[in-house]
């Protein structure tokens, strides 16, 4: 049994995805399922509308009935989710008990990048000490030596050569590559 985590499509009543939301973040707590169980979005874009010459902005879904789960599937995490008040399913379940199939990892990267927010998959293994390139942002194309790491917040703090000494600069994973 794989114990990567992924994410999950949940269906729910139409007009209840806060609800479940809620409620799900609420039973991982109480159920103590953090280790299993990481994150709930739903999905939603910015919208604009103007009516009577004023400018208003709400947060429209944009897949109204699912609510999106990131977790390890196993018995007790599919249980949780599946008896959350207002959940009527996983998407991709073959039929009665069956353990669904997670979102391709595209279909992710997709949905998280229209809600500005992005998927991170960190598939690079690094330390402390350890020289890397910069490959996206503000430092693109500069070298440094690996001064520290968060894990939690995907980040490195890098030491770069500017203006004739090092200079701790705030990189993502994902801007780095291994020299």
């Amino acid at each position: 049994m794989s114990l990567d985590k992924h994410w999950y499509a949940v269906h729910t009543y139409s007009g209840y995805e806060n609800k479940v939301k809620a409620n799900l973040e609420a039973r991982l707590e109480s159920m103590n399922m953090q280790d299993l169980i990481f994150r709930v979005v739903i999905p939603e874009e910015e919208e604009t509308t103007i009516k009577d010459g004023k400018k208003k902005t709400a947060m429209k879904k944009t897949f109204p009935g699912y609510v999106l789960v990131e977790l390890v599937m196993t018995d007790e995490s599919w249980y949780v989710v599946r008896n959350t008040p207002g959940v009527t399913g996983f998407v991709g379940s073959q039929g009665a008990g069956s353990k669904p199939n997670p979102l391709l990892p595209e279909e992710v990267k997709f949905i998280l990048r229209q809600m500005g927010m992005s998927e991170k998959i960190v598939d690079v293994e690094v330390a402390v000490g350890e020289s890397i390139n910069i490959i996206a942002g503000p430092f693109n194309n500069q070298s440094g030596v690996i001064e520290s790491i968060d894990e939690d917040h995907y980040k490195l703090t890098v030491l770069v050569e500017m203006f004739g000494r090092e200079t701790p600069v705030e990189v993502e994973f994902d801007q780095i590559e291994k020299l």
